[in-house]
């Protein structure tokens, strides 16, 4: 079955802004959330803005049609030839990492050739320090994500009966990667193909790259971090928890002290966020301003990918939805904190050049217990940014003391 082309408009409108201009246009994001499908929207787009077939070139180096171009040079040669027709060119090259040192071929062809180049990768590596040394600062990373909620919608089909909480409801258990259309909402076969990208993703991306072969321990940090969403934690607390049962080695000797355990764990984090599959989230000082060293948190690329290696499971919806805020706000282009302001915590600090707010997320606001928990951190924060609650709840009291309160579904259909 073809799968569904979905418009992914803020992603498009990305690409198409930094169109013809002297910057290299890099989509990076984990496996199969629809990399290449952008590629194609951004190539559809061009067409319809009149640029010729003849100067459309798009590669996919990981397919076995590609296979005497992996190294640089001879990459070179043959795209040297696509580009030999006179006027603009676009080259889309698709997981760009097959190609050894390809950054060298990427920044010639943008020195030699009226070029406009964008490639993505599944591996953040392809932001490493040779590459900016390379490229000087030429780049701009579009980080892509699996579908927002709004996308989703825009992507299933659902029997006409059913509620926007209802549908809700199968976001939060099958996640948003754009090949699960195929299955028809069929949780089965949907677990099955969340499970061979899964396997993809740790095989090419995080044990052949790195070149580890402990898949026993990487599996157990994976489950760590994965019923642990939201929660804080540190590598030494995570080696603390994992030595103790056993289950750290090196050098096929076990890990018991915490700050070796600590290290190999840290180690093994960075591996899994590089690859896409974890996004770790800083501690900020809102009343002293700046960064906390120590004690963060992980949220999971997609919570189809969780529910497929521990079972769906409802004891922690409150991180659950979480992790749906967080994605929601990388997407809207924010960069986001975990706020610490006295002995009490903000969900996240989010912000953009123009914009600075602190969310609080919770299932719900209904009792008196749960609205001064859930205030008391807000209220303590000294500045006049905007402040908001977020929650499941459909209420017509809609701010306290000037902290909005927002039903989570409406925040995640607004159209910002």
């Amino acid at each position: 079955m073809k799968q569904k082309m979905i418009k992914r408009p803020e992603a498009l409108a990305r690409l198409l802004a930094h169109r013809d201009k002297d910057l290299v246009k890099i989509i990076t994001g984990v496996r199969r959330c629809g990399k290449s499908s952008l590629m194609l929207l951004y190539a559809k787009a061009l067409r319809e803005e009149g640029v010729p077939e003849s100067h459309l070139h798009h590669m996919n180096m990981e397919s076995l049609t590609q296979h005497s171009f992996l190294d640089y040079l001879s990459f070179y040669e043959h795209v040297k030839e696509l580009l030999a027709l006179p006027g603009r060119h676009y080259l889309m090259v698709d997981e760009i990492q097959a190609v050894s040192q390809w950054e060298r071929a990427i920044e010639s062809f943008r020195l030699d050739f009226d070029v406009d180049i964008t490639i993505t990768g599944s591996n953040a590596y392809l932001l490493s320090s040779e590459l900016s040394t390379l490229l000087s600062g030429r780049y701009v990373e579009i980080r892509l994500l699996p579908l927002s909620f709004r996308e989703f919608l825009d992507f299933h089909e659902f029997p006409q009966a059913i509620t926007v909480e209802e549908k809700f409801q199968k976001y939060l258990q099958i996640g948003g990667m754009p090949v699960l259309s195929q299955f028809d909402l069929n949780l089965p076969g949907i677990f099955e193909a969340l499970e061979g990208i899964y396997a993809t993703v740790i095989l090419r991306d995080v044990l052949e790259h790195n070149n580890i072969s402990d898949q026993a321990l990487l599996k157990k940090i994976v489950a760590f971090l994965s019923g642990n969403i939201g929660s804080i934690n540190s590598p030494n607390s995570i080696g603390k928890v994992l030595a103790q049962e056993g289950a750290l080695e090196e050098n096929g000797k076990a890990l018991t002290k915490a700050g070796a355990a600590g290290r190999t764990i840290s180690k093994y984090i960075e591996m899994l966020e590089n690859a896409y599959i974890f996004y770790g989230v800083s501690r900020y000082d809102i009343k002293g301003k700046q960064l906390l060293k120590t004690l963060g948190k992980h949220y999971i690329v997609d919570l189809g990918f969780r529910n497929m290696l521990l079972g769906l499971r409802d004891a922690d919806r409150g991180h659950v939805l979480e992790n749906v805020v967080y994605l929601e706000l990388i997407r809207r282009q924010y960069r986001v904190q975990i706020g610490k302001v006295g002995e009490t915590e903000v969900d996240f600090v989010a912000q953009s050049p123009q914009h600075k707010v602190y969310i609080q997320v919770a299932e719900s606001m209904a009792t008196p217990e749960v609205r001064e928990r859930e205030l008391r951190p807000l209220n303590q924060i000294p500045d006049h940014h905007e402040k908001i609650v977020l929650s499941m709840d459909r209420s017509f009291i809609n701010s306290y003391d000037g902290i909005k309160v927002i039903n989570i579904l409406d925040f995640l259909l607004d159209m910002v």
